[in-house]
């Protein structure tokens, strides 16, 4: 991930490409180490909507659109709710990371994801 001001920051993700492993995400997990989180690619570039239920951690959701940019955040979200958490506007792609993470590490809607599935504006 790279901010507005070209500071860099890694993660190891695990990738949920398939509808199956999208549906399970990250549910039934207790704990998430800080510097992992889950990108969930989708097959069309459309609004979006997530749920925690069976999720026992808080989340940060950041919802990243085509080119890679951080679009919305749902941050620090309630562990096991059934609320419907949106992406706002249409999106490629949802990294999880533990919840409260991207105030902490200074992570905003503006920055962006540097990953094989994005094809935007400065990515490789």
């Amino acid at each position: 991930m790279v901010s507005d001001a070209g500071k860099a920051i890694e993660f190891t993700v695990e990738v949920a490409a398939t509808p199956s492993h999208r549906a399970q995400g990250l549910m039934y997990r207790e704990s998430i180490p800080e510097t992992h989180g889950m990108l969930f690619l989708f097959d069309r570039v459309e609004p979006v909507a997530m749920w925690m239920k069976n999720t026992f951690i808080s989340l940060d959701m950041l919802f990243v659109d085509e080119n890679g940019k951080i679009v919305h955040i749902a941050k620090s979200t309630t562990p096991m709710s059934l609320s419907r958490i949106s992406s706002r506007y249409p999106v490629k792609a949802v990294l999880e990371i533990r919840g409260g993470l991207s105030e902490k590490l200074g992570i905003e809607a503006g920055n962006r994801l540097v990953h094989a599935a994005f094809t935007g504006p400065n990515m490789p």
